[in-house]
């Protein structure tokens, strides 16, 4: 499955890979729909539901699994059509969704962008995080909703960035030692890179910061970690769609997501 489509189904290709730091060895956390022994449709149920490769019964069957154990992850995320869905199953037995963002395009690259990259861009260091958590924070909240430090979950979360940091997973653009520019690569599977977390400061915006800088990313990206690199965006996230499109990444699925 994985391999039909590499970009769509990075992150189940990084849990596979990666299952020491993903699934259990059993692997509770992944359902699987099988047709004659075959495995053709899978259910990710971590923090995230994420569809992957789901047919309609396939969806009926796993609708009926989540209904009965009720709603323990923070979102439904994947492929527009398999998402929505697998929602109006699960809406009756689930309750309201907080928001359900039906149109996310999801880009990607292959090469080097065109543009005039920013050469200020580099890895994240640990000395970095007491400037970067409050971007990481700012931003999520931004994006989702709610405080990723809501609940108590503020230790968690630092520890999450500085697992990043580790990693070279983590990117940031500083101007006169204040932190403009962030952006972390929260996924690698199949060959597949997925950016997230793309911030620039506020009052920064709207200065020609984030082409030249997601320009830099996509070039350490592409020399160090995968040979592609994709993000998903909201459809009504005009400036960074248009960003993005300058930089040079193209369509090449849509996603929805529901959050709770």
């Amino acid at each position: 499955m994985i391999a039909q489509d590499p970009i769509r189904h990075c992150l189940l290709a990084a849990r596979v890979e990666h299952g020491s730091s993903g699934f259990r060895r059993s692997y509770s956390d992944l359902l699987g729909y099988f047709d004659d022994g075959k495995l053709k449709s899978a259910l990710l149920c971590g923090a995230n539901v994420v569809p992957v490769n789901t047919s309609l019964i396939a969806r009926q069957e796993f609708a009926s699994v989540l209904s009965r154990s009720g709603r323990r992850s923070s979102s439904i995320v994947g492929p527009a059509a398999e998402v929505l869905d697998l929602w109006s199953r699960l809406s009756p037995t689930w309750g309201s969704a907080r928001e359900v963002r039906e149109n996310q395009p999801v880009l990607a690259m292959h090469g080097p962008s065109l543009i005039s990259l920013d050469d200020e861009v580099r890895y994240s260091k640990l000395g970095d995080l007491d400037d970067l958590v409050p971007a990481c924070v700012a931003m999520f909240t931004e994006e989702v909703g709610v405080s990723p430090n809501s609940g108590g979950g503020a230790s968690a979360y630092r520890n999450r960035v500085s697992e990043l940091v580790s990693a070279r997973r983590s990117f940031v653009r500083y101007l006169n030692n204040e932190l403009v520019f962030k952006a972390e690569v929260g996924t690698v599977g199949a060959e597949v890179a997925q950016v997230q977390g793309v911030w620039v400061k506020p009052e920064c915006r709207g200065q020609g910061i984030s082409a030249p800088a997601m320009a830099a990313v996509v070039k350490y990206v592409l020399a160090d970690i995968a040979p592609v690199v994709s993000l998903y965006v909201n459809n009504f996230n005009a400036p960074a769609l248009a960003t993005y499109k300058k930089v040079g990444f193209e369509q090449v699925d849509t996603f929805a997501t529901v959050l709770f």
